[in-house]
């Protein structure tokens, strides 16, 4: 199959996307698929013709190019008003699958997905209102906690509400602050008393317009995952440093990772039976990640949603997958098998 894997863009998360891109595309070339790299925001200079689709294509030497990109990243986002970059939607109607290794605004929240769906285009993952459902934090709260899903306390805070005192929030500290829409915990902060709560507020609002506040949950975290709805073993996630961050979630050796977890079969049960509810309430599609906190009473709790999670060596989703003998090559090939039967219908 001639595959688009669409990765880069103007997010936070952009070299994360390249990163799980450039792991996506070497899976397909070794299924025998013409896969090639193409980065949503930039595009290529290349014309839209089927030669784009080469036999013979260095994946890492693209990925390469496409990471000194980022240098001129904010100059091209100020010079321009359109978001696809050239041939992007060219390219994206000529191949039979595009496969979204995109992360973060302007790919994970539906906008995309929803472009597509209008332009009779074929993709990986979700559609565009279940992505923007759980990109928006405060939003899949109120839909997860209405069907039981347990989250932790918290609400959402918007700019003008920041100067709130802490009192009235009816919470209390540690809290962790972090922005509604964001991802790999980017503007995330864990404040301990009244003045590190406002600069993690400030942090957070750097991003966006609205942030999350809620409790900080003290004990263990880990991640499930769901290939068509079915939970995966689950993985404990241990940062030897700190809390699962942008530098833990990245940093190979940082957080040690174990799949599955050792958890007791009635508490893995019902961990995973909480991330099939959340999957269904959602309405996902293809795969997803749900993450848990168990505090020190074995209680649990929903973090968050991820729609398209990372697909970089140290990704959480290709783990788990392992678990139960799928090779990362074979985990791509199933993630087009069940998106190919989506777009059929």
């Amino acid at each position: 199959m001639k595959i688009i894997v669409l990765m880069g863009g103007t997010s936070t998360e952009r070299m994360v996307s390249i990163s799980s891109g450039e792991q996506v595309c070497m899976a397909c070339r070794k299924k025998g698929h013409r896969a090639v790299l193409l980065d949503v925001f930039f595009g290529t200079q290349q014309p839209a013709e089927d030669s784009f689709f080469a036999e013979e294509y260095d994946v890492a030497f693209h990925a390469e190019a496409l990471r000194k990109k980022t240098e001129v990243l904010e100059k091209t986002k100020r010079e321009r008003t359109q978001f696809f970059g050239d041939h992007v939607i060219e390219l994206c109607k000529m191949a039979d699958m595009v496969f979204l290794a995109l992360h973060g605004e302007n790919g994970e929240d539906g906008k995309v997905q929803a472009a597509f769906d209008l332009l009779g285009i074929s993709y990986t993952g979700t559609d565009y209102l279940s992505s923007a459902i759980c990109m928006d934090k405060g939003l899949s709260r109120i839909l997860l906690t209405a069907s039981h899903v347990p989250m932790a306390k918290g609400l959402c805070l918007k700019k003008e509400e920041k100067e709130k005192p802490f009192e009235k929030l009816s919470l209390s500290f540690p809290c962790i602050v972090k922005p509604c829409c964001g991802g790999s915990s980017v503007g995330v902060a864990i404040a301990s008393n009244e003045e590190e709560y406002k600069i993690a507020l400030q942090e957070a609002f750097s991003y966006e317009e609205e942030v999350i506040v809620e409790e900080y949950i003290k004990g263990r975290e880990f991640s499930v995952a769901l290939i068509h709805g079915k939970a995966l073993p689950i993985i404990e996630i241990a940062p030897k440093q700190g809390f699962y961050d942008y530098k833990n979630k990245y940093q190979a050796g940082a957080t040690i990772e174990t799949c599955p977890a050792n958890l007791s079969k009635e508490k893995t049960k019902e961990m995973q039976t909480y991330a099939e509810l959340a999957y269904k309430v959602l309405r996902l599609h293809t795969y997803a990640r749900i993450d848990f906190m168990m505090d020190l009473k074995e209680n649990l709790y929903c973090l968050e949603a991820n729609t398209l999670p990372g697909m970089t060596k140290t990704s959480l989703l290709p783990q788990e997958a392992k678990a139960i003998g799928m090779e990362y090559e074979d985990l791509c090939e199933k993630i087009i098998e069940i998106s190919m039967e989506k777009c059929k219908k």
